[in-house]
């Protein structure tokens, strides 16, 4: 059942990454692939026991994910030492940025 999941999830991603390609489009494929599992997810078209063994799996190590951007951040110390005032503005600015339309949308949900 694992393999299977996985397969589709993967399938999700190349299908993504054809739909980038073909149409040209500047977002990238695994965007675009996970945007379709979802909305086939919402519509009934995948059964969600059918991706929960990959997606388990993944969820359970995603912290492996995130080694190789850390690692990568070292290369460039010396950039994030000299540019830290706007990487802190623009952290602070667009987290409130979403707060403020996640609760907003939150608002407009409740009220329809």
């Amino acid at each position: 059942m694992l393999i299977q999941s996985l397969c589709l999830i993967f399938g999700f991603l190349a299908l993504g990454d054809l739909v980038s390609f073909v149409f040209g489009l500047p977002i990238p494929g695994n965007v675009i692939g996970m945007m379709l599992l979802t909305v086939s997810l919402c519509r009934g078209w995948v059964d969600v026991k059918s991706v929960k063994p990959a997606a388990d799996l993944l969820v359970q190590n995603m912290a492996f994910f995130f080694v190789p951007p850390g690692v990568g951040l070292l290369l460039y110390l010396d950039l994030l030492a000299r540019e830290w005032f706007p990487l802190v503005v623009a952290y602070v600015v667009s987290t409130v940025v979403v707060l403020v339309v996640v609760g907003w949308v939150m608002q407009k949900m409740e009220r329809s």
